[in-house]
């Protein structure tokens, strides 16, 4: 899962998130209230800046775009911003409007008060032209755009309109983390992720259980004429409903939850590093909501970085979970995974398209090789052309399932051309293993990987027994 060539131009209500720590061990003498001794403090970008602050986290690139005020907290802001690698600071300099600051003082890790700072005077036409002037300059180089409301100014209707007007135009999906009610404001967004609370205020209606959230999302979904709603569910998980195919709830983890804020940040900065990065909406979700789990465990506005994301997706996922047939970013993190533990990885590929007791022979001697085994199935075209067209018997999302309920194999992936090259280069095992009627010069990729330090096995097959005479029996009879 590499976010590394991924921008996101994240536009929104910018803040600056202020933590004042200390201790509470008196009353004061003026008044009944605590006394908060003051221990130390932390600063860091809020609102649209935490969602640009998570993208940077998981790996890829930010292009922040928002209004800072001519103030004190405008300059901390900016400060905290310049010391980020891979943020481009967009942001717009208001001399009418204050920097939005939100100061939180903690004892004993409970927040006791939140004091806000900031303006809710209408946006000026300079402003929003300011605002319109970056979104032009740096969306051609983006690969996702998120708007991150808090109903704080900045996403006025002109200024929204303009976005997806310039988001359609470059063909880059847009992901809204709403605050208005009316969802029109929001019309041609990719994807928009209420909470509960948000899905119920927009719609009407109750959220209370998943049939209710899907109706509501649904309703909201056509108003906004949306691909899709994420709906966050707090402790219930996640819930994917897309205007085309079938709705989808992940559960969330138990765990203990210290601060739940920023997670809708976390989570819309993961689900637009991943769809620009080309997983589906499903994969996206899936990896937001391993990344909502991260940040849930931190006090505080938090980021989580990619490695912490993998983790918790290894830790989420169960037998049923574990998808049969691994994209490639994901079989490449897996695989990198192992190795860092110092397990050898080995690989072998091919049809595999009616499973008998040679293939299962092979599996078991490659698997004997290595401390993980990372198994290769061609697609159905690349049989086809490999075979001819009465191949393959079985698709390839039924060879990958069988496949992967064989207790050698730890990772099933596919590739469509008619070698694995690529695949190896990509995913570099440490053993490469083949059937013994190959002799070591004919097998594709082993110079690769004995060139690396790696090694090649040919495994001895059983005789007798092969998928071109099953399917001949099979006629026969």
């Amino acid at each position: 899962m590499d976010f590394s060539v991924i921008t996101v131009l994240c536009l929104g209500d910018v803040m600056l998130d202020r933590f004042l720590y200390g201790s509470m061990d008196r009353i004061s003498p003026e008044a009944p209230v605590p006394v908060l001794l003051l221990d130390s403090r932390r600063e860091m970008p809020g609102g649209a800046g935490n969602v640009a602050s998570n993208v940077i986290s998981l790996g890829g690139r930010a292009v922040l775009v928002g209004l800072i005020g001519q103030d004190e907290a405008g300059s901390s802001l900016r400060a905290t911003l310049a010391e980020k690698n891979r943020l481009v600071d967009a942001t717009v300099q208001s001399g009418a409007r204050p920097t939005i600051c939100k100061t939180r003082f903690i004892a004993a890790h409970q927040q006791v008060v939140r004091v806000d700072e900031e303006s809710h005077a209408p946006l000026a036409a300079t402003e929003q032209d300011a605002l319109c002037r970056q979104i032009d300059a740096h969306i051609g180089a983006c690969q996702a755009v998120v708007v991150s409301d808090y109903g704080k100014g900045v996403c006025t209707p002109a200024v929204l309109a303009h976005l997806f007007r310039a988001a359609q135009q470059a063909g880059v999906p847009v992901f809204v983390d709403p605050k208005s009610t009316d969802y029109t404001h929001y019309k041609g967004a990719t994807c928009i992720t209420p909470n509960a609370k948000e899905l119920a205020a927009a719609s009407g209606m109750p959220v209370d259980t998943a049939a209710h959230v899907e109706a509501a999302a649904s309703k909201v979904m056509a108003q906004a004429d949306a691909q899709a709603i994420l709906a966050t569910r707090s402790e219930k998980g996640m819930m994917l409903v897309r205007r085309e195919g079938e709705v989808l709830a992940v559960p969330a983890r138990a765990r203990e939850v210290f601060d739940v804020s920023g997670a809708g940040d976390t989570v819309i900065a993961t689900m637009a590093l991943a769809v620009g990065a080309g997983m589906s909406f499903e994969q996206g979700m899936r990896v937001a909501n391993a990344a909502a789990g991260v940040v849930v465990g931190k006090l505080g506005t938090a980021t989580a970085d990619i490695q912490e994301v993998l983790h918790e997706l290894e830790e989420q996922s169960g037998p049923d979970e574990v998808p049969h047939l691994l994209p490639l970013s994901a079989a490449c993190a897996q695989v990198a995974r192992w190795q860092a533990r110092g397990l050898r990885v080995g690989f072998t590929n091919g049809c595999f398209d009616i499973i008998h007791p040679g293939h299962i022979s092979l599996l078991a001697e490659a698997r004997s090789a290595c401390d993980r085994l990372v198994v290769a199935l061609n697609t159905d075209a690349s049989v086809r052309r490999l075979k001819g067209d009465t191949r393959p018997v079985n698709s390839l999302e039924s060879r990958a399932a069988v496949m992967a309920a064989i207790r050698y194999v730890d990772a099933v992936v596919a590739f469509d051309e008619d070698t694995p090259l690529e695949l190896i280069r990509a995913l570099m095992p440490d053993v490469l293993v083949k059937g013994a009627d190959y002799r070591p010069e004919q097998v594709v990729g082993a110079d690769i990987v004995q060139a690396a330090g790696g090694r090649l096995v040919l495994a001895d097959l059983q005789q007798g027994h092969s998928t071109t005479s099953t399917i001949g029996r099979i006629r026969n009879t």
